[in-house]
């Protein structure tokens, strides 16, 4: 049996960023340095669990603290197995095989993934210079302005926030579904699920796999109008999120301490990394996230097999278009960002021999 046999629109995958990492320094993943949440791992510690009985149907309990948090009603909410379930559960919901889904370029390499699992037919609208968006390039016409529209703000991998009046300015203009992707909000001090009434259009996706430091659990959700979130909870596999990860996010959220802390970290250290990797011959975009993004000095590919040589992983970017020559590194702590530069360091003195 061959990829023959395979769906016509998944023939082409291949699986995802899957390192050998062994005891290296991951600054590739854009997790929170400061290690698991303390919160969830106390209530870890303690669970006490039947694991013979099912997780509640919708994550109720993990959604009626959402609600808390952000001021709206319990069933504003879809929550699942990582973001990931989120919008592969959008994708199944509103497109049909063959409808035009848009995405800006450069943005997360898996929403081409999502509109293939679901049939669908991939636009691609450039970002401009400054990695911001085309409002109506991006809105489109005709097929184009009724398919689903996803955008990450912060945007993965630039790292910068997308103007909200330009996103209104979408949301107001496109007629299908707009996601706006949150999964790095925390970072940029900005959200938008406080408008989902507001446009019944928008799904914000977030996630507590990046400021809230439990990746390892798989916990995503997403806000939007009381209509839409009815839909996609009636398409969404149920049961989907297992009670323990619901527990430990619940904990999460009542931990609002550590997100704070993790999110000033990162606001202390970016200048200083930013200017630093400046100081090494790069060429670093502005961010808003926990993460730069930064035209390498020397071959993006040489780059990275010497941090991996030294035991540090950083993503490589650079064969894509738009970011040509291109890696990303997470911004780690000061003691972190410096085991990192000086191995950039000791990578630069080698080529520069």
């Amino acid at each position: 049996m061959d990829r023959s046999s395979m769906r016509k629109s998944v023939q082409k995958l291949t699986m995802y960023y899957n390192p050998k990492v062994g005891d290296a320094l991951r600054m590739d993943t854009n997790t929170n340095v400061l290690g698991s949440n303390p919160a969830a791992a106390e209530y870890l510690k303690h669970l006490d669990l039947n694991l013979n009985g099912y997780p509640n149907t919708y994550s109720d309990g993990l959604r009626t603290e959402l609600a808390r948090l952000y001021g709206l009603k319990m069933e504003n909410f879809v929550a699942g197995n990582g973001s990931d379930e989120i919008l592969n559960t959008i994708y199944t919901t509103f497109t049909e095989p063959g409808q035009v889904c848009t995405i800006p370029v450069p943005s997360y390499s898996l929403y081409s993934y999502f509109v293939d699992l679901a049939s669908g037919t991939l636009r691609e609208v450039e970002l401009d210079e400054e990695f911001q968006l085309d409002v109506d390039e991006m809105a489109g016409k005709g097929a184009a302005n009724k398919g689903i529209l996803i955008m990450p703000s912060p945007n993965n991998p630039t790292g910068n926030c997308f103007r909200q009046k330009d996103i209104e300015s979408i949301l107001a203009k496109h007629e299908g579904i707009v996601i706006l992707d949150e999964a790095y909000s925390e970072y940029a001090r900005q959200t938008m699920v406080s408008k989902v009434d507001e446009f019944d259009n928008l799904i914000v996706c977030k996630t507590f796999s990046k400021a809230y430091a439990m990746a390892n659990l798989r916990v995503g959700y997403c806000a939007t109008n009381l209509k839409v979130a009815d839909m996609l909870n009636s398409v969404k596999v149920p049961y989907s999120l297992n009670s323990v990860s619901e527990g430990a996010a619940i904990a999460a959220l009542k931990d609002q301490d550590f997100v704070k802390r993790s999110v000033d970290m990162v606001s202390e250290q970016r200048p200083k990394l930013f200017a630093k990797l400046k100081e090494l011959g790069f060429e670093p975009y502005p961010s808003d996230s926990n993460f730069i993004l930064a035209k390498s000095p020397i071959d993006h590919v040489k780059m990275i097999e010497g941090l991996k040589k030294r035991n540090v992983l950083i993503r490589d970017f650079g064969s894509k278009r738009r970011t040509e020559n291109c890696v990303r590194m997470t911004i780690g702590t000061e003691e972190l960002n410096k085991i990192m530069t000086d191995a950039i360091e000791d990578v630069l003195r080698e080529e520069r021999r």
